[in-house]
């Protein structure tokens, strides 16, 4: 593996009077590194293995953009605290993610959003971007026009939740006139706006790999009646779903039903990820990264926020699998300043 000349982790030079000799007495310089992290609910936590990896290598990406879950993990990084967001990810437990999902009787959403929008103004404490250690951008899609709005001005906790605010799952977001839901639609992994943030080697995580390279057509006609017949009504009655109380009508909206069909909520999350998964494929063809890590999360389902041990360990195996091309690059591209 090619040696990387040294730097602190906001990217400046740190070098001793041997290391400049060998550098021919000259101060070595990095590129600006940028960080794209994509989108992918709480397959996300896999963003923190991945920085986490990164840093325990002296790689200290100076630039941030992240969309949806990546919008959540990048603010925390670009603000400094990705050690709190590792102990918030990794104390998460089914009962307190169902907690923290809030019914919503405006209907325009399954979920209020406000324990989730308390918990990030309690982390970021009213930050504008400008009050952040690095640069950092996230994006959204505008409501009726299906723009993509790039968010690096204001305040940070509500472009993050703009970001993540999945269309009939929470409410949208409005900023600037604006109504905002997930960016996940329109951009999933931002390698374009990390490279306007002046990025010049941009490492990108695709959360949603599995999913991307997997699809095919089937031409099976004779599939679609035993299909149907999966999704038939349970015999149950309304008053046994209602005694069933709040919490095991959670556990339907976002898990499995009892005869293995997907709730309501889970079904419109894997539609999402799919169609994610195809514009990922586009956005990165036509733009590609320095550096792909392509985190493989097998089963991990887009709702098992409890699942952070092993999420983070999944994401610090997938950078290691990209770290000699990586740390190549990098001694590559590294010049003496002049």
């Amino acid at each position: 593996m090619n040696k990387i000349p040294p730097f602190d982790r906001h990217g400046s030079n740190s070098v001793s009077d041997a290391e400049r000799v060998e550098w021919g007495g000259l101060l070595p310089h990095r590129p600006k590194i940028g960080i794209a992290l994509g989108a992918g609910s709480a397959r996300g936590w896999a963003h923190i293995g991945v920085l986490l990896e990164l840093e325990a290598h002296n790689i200290n990406p100076q630039v941030v953009a992240g969309t949806s879950i990546g919008a959540v993990v990048g603010g925390a990084y670009a603000a400094g605290k990705l050690k709190e967001i590792e102990d918030f990810a990794r104390s998460l437990t089914k009962k307190r993610v169902l907690g923290m999902m809030d019914i919503s009787f405006s209907g325009v959403s399954f979920l209020g959003g406000e324990r989730l929008r308390h918990e990030l103004e309690r982390q970021f404490a009213g930050r504008n971007f400008t009050d952040l250690e690095k640069g950092f951008a996230t994006v959204a899609t505008e409501f009726g026009t299906g723009h993509e709005i790039w968010l690096m001005k204001g305040d940070v906790a509500d472009a993050i939740r703009a970001s993540y605010t999945l269309p009939g799952i929470f409410e949208p977001v409005k900023i600037n006139g604006r109504w905002l839901f997930d960016g996940a639609l329109v951009n999933p992994i931002p390698v374009t706006l990390c490279r306007s943030l002046g990025a010049e080697i941009v490492i990108a995580v695709n959360l949603v790999s599995d999913v991307t390279y997997r699809g095919t057509v089937i031409h099976d006609p004779l599939s679609i009646e035993p299909t149907l017949e999966q999704f038939s009504a349970p015999e149950k009655t309304l008053s046994a779903r209602l005694l069933g109380g709040m919490s095991g009508n959670l556990r339907r909206l976002f898990g499995k039903r009892e005869d293995g069909a997907p709730g309501i909520a889970n079904a419109m999350m894997d539609a999402f990820n799919i169609a994610q998964g195809r514009i990922s494929r586009s956005r990165l063809a036509g733009d590609p990264p320095d550096h792909l890590i392509n985190a493989r999360l097998g089963k991990v389902g887009l709702f098992d926020f409890h699942r952070a041990d092993e999420m983070i360990t999944l994401g610090r195996e997938a950078t290691r699998r990209v770290l000699p091309e990586i740390m190549s690059d990098l001694a590559t591209v590294s010049w003496p300043a002049s």
